[in-house]
């Protein structure tokens, strides 16, 4: 059998062109369907779908991207699921705060003293202040007091005889008592403050035994 070399060599290019073009599209049509996607959701009734593009209400229900495998490659949050993780990082980033700020307050602690003693000294130094405060208010409410009972006194005298009480008489009297009130407030305020100071002091001494095994 007799073969036309020259008209051979065309054809045969030609074949292999084809059958090339051939399988690089096979290639690609494969590659497509193999990053082709499912979509997973579940409904608001509880009901689990699958589709090709998912819903509007992806992102706020979540749910699951899958290949064609059936394979989950990606997965979606909801929106419940975002915010406990979000609520459960926010949780964690305050036991992270109040962990490192305990040990600041520890470092200070060791480094301020060395003995209970110490702790005790600082608490006396502290409560002193407050002391003076409430001694004066004392001291100045005592007088107030004798004060508010000359003026009383005055008045009854006054309003016995069927006299009309003046306006002066009647302001001094008004004084007095609304300063006799703010000594009582400001000796209650300095007393409540002393016993916070007793009970911080406390809870230093207390944490130092802690730290030093003392």
């Amino acid at each position: 059998m007799q073969t036309d070399k020259l008209n051979c060599r065309p054809w045969q290019a030609t074949v292999q062109r084809t059958a090339f073009s051939l399988l690089t599209a096979a290639l690609l049509l494969g590659a497509g369907a193999a990053q082709a996607q499912l979509y997973r959701w579940v409904d608001g009734n509880g009901r689990v779908h699958y589709g090709d593009t998912p819903p509007t209400t992806y992102q706020k229900s979540g749910g699951a991207e899958m290949n064609k495998q059936g394979l989950v490659i990606k997965r979606t949050q909801s929106e419940a699921e975002r915010k406990a993780e979000a609520e459960r990082l926010a949780g964690q980033k305050r036991v992270e705060e109040a962990r490192q700020r305990q040990a600041q307050l520890d470092r200070a602690l060791t480094q301020t003293y060395t003995t209970e003693a110490e702790i005790d000294l600082a608490r006396d130094r502290a409560l002193e202040n407050y002391k003076l405060m409430i001694k004066g208010a004392e001291t100045r409410a005592r007088a107030v007091d004798a004060n508010l009972a000359d003026l009383r006194g005055r008045l009854a005298l006054i309003q016995k005889s069927g006299r009309t009480v003046g306006h002066n008489l009647q302001e001094q009297l008004d004084q007095a008592t609304r300063e006799r009130e703010e000594l009582q407030r400001a000796i209650q305020t300095n007393q409540a403050a002393m016993q916070q100071v007793r009970e911080k002091y406390a809870a230093d001494k207390a944490r130092f035994r802690e730290l030093t095994g003392k």
